[in-house]
């Protein structure tokens, strides 16, 4: 009962003053209402920007953006918010006599503000001046200069990119010359066409000798064969026979040996040559196969070019402001309404506490005398 009662006593007390709350509203709104006419005003133009995903990027990747991808967004924030750019574009529309003077960055954070829309691929560029068309106009030239210095970076990217590929293919014509010399040279100083005709033909030359060779065998055993069955007078004859045939066997045989050394010396130079002819040729392969690949992405890189980084694109150059942004008229007289309440509510508060404490000081004060 006691918590109704002091609640009942509040709204009663409070209700006795309702002019005096009323009349600090009113004031509030006027005094808020009048501070506002009297604000310069001030336009907001946006213009807004589509950050796309690079080209060739398979497009149910591009639809499942990630929040760390958007995060990564940001980035072109930066771009629009560059203090170069912001001081060109000072320059270029006169801020300074608009805005007044002050430091660059301090008319940058009056004037521009920049933010990526939440879970969207879109950029928005917020540009705020007291004149609605310079608004619009610097807000459409931040846009489309953050749009270029975009379109600069992903150009300058495939120009290096470019340029290094080109290198690499130059140095590899350049090798690819050099290894055709190197051929030419082989083909010149190692012939191989010669070594195999000789071994050919040495070939033949020892088959034949082979056979004479056989032959005298084959007579040496004869000669034998009929020594054992002559007569005294013939085993002179026999024997003398026999001599020439073991001379001319064992001439057949030196020569045998010396083609085979021939022969040998003809095999170790034709596979040097060979294996240089094969490590050349697998050489020169390699690089056709390598100069070949490079091509492929010199070409690739070329019909890529612009296409490889996030492409920006200006979707709304924005209009001119016919509202102004601030001050804004209700808003501020609500705002002073409220405080005017509010303020109001705790002064008689506080006023209802200090009365009610003079009152019961007096009462003790009688309690005391009266005990007395």
């Amino acid at each position: 009962m006691a918590e109704s009662f002091e609640a009942y006593r509040y709204i009663s007390y409070m209700r006795s003053r309702w002019m005096w709350i009323a009349a600090t509203c009113g004031i509030a709104a006027a005094l808020a209402l009048a501070i506002t006419l009297t604000m310069p005003r001030e336009y907001t133009a946006t213009a807004r920007i589509v950050i796309e995903p690079p080209a060739g990027t398979d497009l149910r990747a591009a639809m499942a953006v990630s929040p760390i991808y958007l995060e990564s967004l940001k980035t072109y924030e930066q771009f629009a918010l560059s203090d170069s750019l912001f001081q060109k574009a000072m320059e270029r529309f006169g801020l300074r006599s608009v805005v007044g003077a002050r430091s660059i960055e301090g008319m940058k954070k009056r004037v521009l503000t920049v933010s990526t829309v939440r879970n969207t691929r879109v950029l928005e560029i917020e540009a705020t001046l007291p004149d609605p068309r310079k608004a619009q106009a610097l807000a459409a030239y931040l846009a489309e200069s953050t749009v270029e210095m975009n379109r600069s970076l992903v150009s300058e990217g495939d120009r290096d990119l470019i340029a290094g590929i080109e290198q690499q293919e130059r140095d590899l014509r350049d090798h690819m010359q050099e290894l055709d010399r190197e051929w030419a040279r082989l083909l010149a100083n190692e012939p191989t066409a010669d070594l195999l005709a000789e071994t050919a033909g040495a070939a033949k030359i020892r088959s034949g000798i082979e056979e004479q060779a056989q032959n005298v065998e084959l007579e040496l055993a004869d000669n034998a064969e009929r020594e054992k069955h002559a007569q005294a007078a013939e085993l002179g004859e026999i024997r003398k026979e026999t001599g020439n045939a073991q001379a001319r066997l064992a001439e057949l045989r030196r020569q045998l040996q010396a083609m085979d050394r021939q022969s040998a010396e003809r095999e170790r130079l034709l596979a040097e040559r060979m294996a240089h002819k094969d490590r050349d040729e697998a050489e020169r392969k390699a690089a056709q196969t390598a100069l070949a690949a490079v091509e492929t992405r010199l070409r690739e890189a070329r019909g890529e070019a612009g296409y490889r980084g996030e492409r920006l694109r200006v979707i709304d150059p924005g209009i001119v402001p016919e509202r102004p942004s601030s001050p804004n008229p209700p808003l501020n007289v609500v705002a002073a309404l409220l405080l005017g309440l509010v303020l109001s509510v705790i002064y008689f508060t506080l006023e209802m506490n200090y009365r009610e404490q003079r009152v019961r000081q007096r009462r003790s004060s009688f309690r005391a005398v009266g005990d007395e």
